[in-house]
């Protein structure tokens, strides 16, 4: 199913539907840069978080994406760049993401000093959509050079070299997790340049059609008891009880996958959910989790019967 029938399926707005594919269409992209469109599958958000950030980006705002661990921030991202057309640049901020790597930086080239353009740069000049992945895990230095840029001005000012303006397709995309290690609090100059949209917890019913279009083939009971164990876990999490290391929705599909090529079902989980966490007494109860929802009796045909 294609990404525009899967949106009307869901119910969201087919007039912000329609309005994306103009946006698509009316700005124009160079051959060399269309491989950065990602191909993203549609995702279970809800009408609401679809409508929300269609309506934003239409209107030339810049949207965050906020929520806990495993709510599909990055994949709605990358639907958003898939429907709107563009080319995505992702920065993955971290200790030593800066200025120079987010603009740009000197470098020699044919005995002259040149500009190396950084990705916000790029971003900028082709219409692209910038993802600012952990945005809240930021240095102020990197953050500070782009406050013209998210703003109403929409210009880029590099040091020693020029002023460049946002092609008008250009929007950016931040993502934040608020329970991570290394996290802080995004100061109120940045978080007025962005419209914030929370992004809910997983539930039950999301999660089976989640796994349900990534396996079909699966028996669906038991393919249920793999989306309990996700939300035990998660419910641990919230208590208190474990981190959010094995609470990892990636975890569980990959270990899943594992599974339908033939690996015991405990031995994938051991991979994709206990192995996440290396703290004994947290494996000890991670395990706990798993082995009331996965008998160590089961089999690969147990869950994919067809194979």
């Amino acid at each position: 199913m294609g990404l525009i029938n899967f949106l009307k399926e869901q119910g969201v707005d087919e007039k912000l539907i329609k309005e994306a594919e103009y946006f698509k269409t009316y700005y124009k992209l160079d051959e060399k840069i269309k491989d950065r469109i990602p191909e993203a599958p549609g995702y279970f958000y809800g009408k609401n978080i679809w409508n929300m950030c269609l309506s934003a980006l239409l209107e030339g705002e810049n949207i965050l994406l906020s929520g806990p661990k495993a709510t599909g921030k990055n994949l709605l991202s990358d639907n958003l760049c898939t429907l709107f057309g563009r080319p995505q640049w992702n920065v993955s901020f971290h200790v030593n993401t800066d200025s120079a790597s987010l603009i740009g930086t000197d470098t020699f080239v044919d005995n002259e000093v040149k500009l190396r353009k950084g990705a916000v740069y790029e971003c900028a000049i082709h219409g692209g959509f910038g993802v600012f992945d952990e945005i809240n895990m930021a240095k102020n230095d990197a953050i500070v050079v782009l406050h013209s840029a998210l703003d109403y001005r929409k210009i880029i000012d590099i040091p020693g070299y020029e002023k460049i303006r946002l092609h008008e397709a250009t929007r950016f995309i931040g993502t934040m997790n608020y329970e991570y290690a290394g996290t802080k609090d995004l100061n109120e100059a940045l978080v007025s340049r962005f419209l914030v949209i929370d992004i809910p917890s997983v539930d039950k019913e999301k999660l089976m059609l989640i796994l349900g279009r990534e396996f079909p083939e699966s028996d669906v009971e038991k393919l249920g008891q793999f989306a309990g164990l996700f939300l035990d876990l998660q419910q641990k999490s919230d208590n208190g009880e474990i981190s959010t290391k094995a609470v990892d929705l990636r975890g569980i599909i990959a270990c899943i996958r594992t599974i339908r090529r033939g690996l015991k079902p405990r031995l994938a989980v051991s991979m994709g959910v206990t192995g996440k966490t290396f703290d004994q007494y947290e494996k000890e109860i991670v395990g706990d989790v798993i082995r009331t929802r996965v008998p160590d009796s089961w089999s690969s045909k147990d869950l994919f019967p067809g194979k």
